[in-house]
């Protein structure tokens, strides 16, 4: 199966990983899966982390690609389709980024690793991540 990580997913697994329930924690750690990280999420960190809202410990064109590897997770790119398809969504989310990656886990058909319940309010797979 393929899952589609949040981005407070990705972080929380990379520094807190006990926000992450049992599940969560075993699919990220043991890797057997195939995990993602989608261009909205470094682009969401990117900005952040520049407004001074995201501490990191080293600036983020190198803390993602990095940790990335270490976990053996894909990146994702953002095509035509997935910012069209997300423009197309409901408004049940207001969030920009998590409107592009429910897009992105249609078209892809992915399961999205979250703790955002406002994603169940869309068509797309989820797997409840938070306790």
């Amino acid at each position: 199966m393929k899952y589609l990580l949040d981005t407070a997913v990705w972080l929380w697994s990379l520094a807190e990983p006990e926000r992450l329930n049992s599940q969560a924690r075993r699919l990220v750690a043991e890797g057997r899966e195939d995990l993602y990280l989608s261009a909205a999420s470094s682009w969401e960190i990117g900005i952040k982390w520049a407004l001074g809202k995201l501490p990191l410990p080293e600036p983020p064109a190198r803390y993602v690609p990095k940790r990335l590897a270490a976990q053996g997770i894909r990146p994702l790119t953002i095509s035509h389709a997935h910012a069209l398809a997300a423009a197309e969504l409901p408004p049940h989310h207001r969030d920009p980024f998590d409107r592009l990656l429910i897009a992105q886990a249609l078209i892809e058909q992915m399961t999205v690793l979250t703790a955002d319940r406002a994603f169940e309010k869309y068509e797309v797979r989820v797997l409840r991540a938070g306790e």
